[in-house]
């Protein structure tokens, strides 16, 4: 698999992963229903696209936001 993610696009999807989160968890607005859930499964695939460094729709697209070597 080939990194087509920069640090900043990495970046970004980690804090909006947290926020999602943090409205999932933290707050009344998504306790409980699909809300909740649907929270939950965006911040997990946010989180692990930014741990692998690869967006499988990136890569569908042609899209890359990493520095090229």
């Amino acid at each position: 698999m080939t990194t087509n993610m920069g640090k900043i696009d990495r970046g970004i999807r980690i804090a909006v992963a947290v926020v999602l989160l943090g409205l999932a968890f933290g707050t009344g607005f998504a306790a409980t229903g699909v809300l909740h859930w649907l929270f939950i499964a965006i911040a997990a695939v946010f989180l692990l696209t930014s741990v692998l460094g690869n967006c499988p729709l990136y890569s569908l697209i042609g899209i890359k936001t990493c520095r090229m070597n």
